[in-house]
Order: C-alpha cells, then sequence, then structure tokens
C-alpha cells in the first residue's frame, strides 16, 4: 500500500495555507509523500496582479514569487507530514534561502511545477530542496528552510 495523498484541489489548499488571495501561488497538489516530496502546479496567468508593473511589455514572474511558490509548497508538505493543518494563530515562515538560481524566465501562459522535498528536520526547522519547472525544464531552483510558529 503506497502513502501517497490523493489529490488536493485548491479548496484543500485553502485548509492547509494561511494564505488568501492574491497571495496564493499553489492551485493543486498533484503527488504528496509524508516526510519526502510534494509536486504541486501553479498556473500562471496573465491576469496575476504583478504582471502589469513586471513588466508591462515583457511580463515575467517576478523569481522571489517564485521562491514564495515552493515555500508554499513545501508548507503544505510539512503540514500533512506532521498530520496537522494550520490554526488561525499558525504561521508558516519561509526563514532562509540557500544556492538560489534562476534558469529561466516564467511567462504568463506557463504552468510552474514546484517540486519540494524534505532534506533534514531538525528543532522545527524544515529544510528542502526545491525546483520549479516549466515544461520539464528547470526554470528555478533552490535549498529553503521554514518553520511554523504559533503568533
Amino acid at each position: 500500500m503506497s502513502d501517497k495523498q490523493p489529490l488536493i484541489d485548491i479548496q484543500g489548499i485553502l485548509e492547509q495555507l494561511p494564505h488568501r488571495y492574491p497571495f496564493v501561488l499553489v492551485d493543486r497538489v498533484l503527488e504528496l509523500e509524508p516526510n519526502q516530496r510534494i509536486l504541486a502546479q501553479k498556473n500562471v496567468s496573465y491576469n496575476e496582479p504583478y504582471f502589469p508593473g513586471h513588466f508591462p511589455i515583457h511580463p515575467v514572474m517576478p523569481g522571489v514569487l517564485i521562491m514564495e511558490a515552493l515555500a508554499q509548497a513545501a508548507g503544505i508538505l510539512s503540514f500533512n507530514s506532521m498530520e496537522k493543518t494550520p490554526g488561525s494563530n499558525t504561521v508558516y515562515y519561509f526563514v532562509g534561502i540557500d544556492n538560489c538560481r534562476f534558469k529561466k524566465p516564467v511567462v504568463p501562459g506557463d504552468v510552474l511545477m514546484l517540486d519540494v522535498s524534505v532534506q533534514k528536520v531538525s528543532r522545527g526547522i524544515w529544510k528542502y530542496h526545491a525546483q520549479a519547472l516549466v515544461d520539464g525544464k528547470v526554470v528555478a531552483l533552490a535549498d529553503l528552510m521554514c518553520t511554523a510558529r504559533e503568533v
């Protein structure tokens, strides 16, 4: 028997992340293996609120938002691994990033695949290797650190 969980749609994502429009950057979860890996999807639309200013003539998804999308996928992975959902007093903080690289611009119409793997968990700090892909090609990658805290 596989420990993979079923697909998580946007309703399930909203139950697992404290983020709300316009800052929810994960549309659905395609694969999830607790304590191991998540594969999530972000559909990049021209209607995103940042495109008119970044950049009007050649819209490009800001790299910091690609990293945030990866961190949100990591949050879903962590909460599922802990078998918890965030309460109204729980925040999942993005606390560190190393080895961040951007390989190719992400533009409207792209389907951004968010592939995040747990590397280590120690003292409540989760460390991940994360990569964002479009059409099977890596467009960004980084090692992320996140933690859940009561506020």
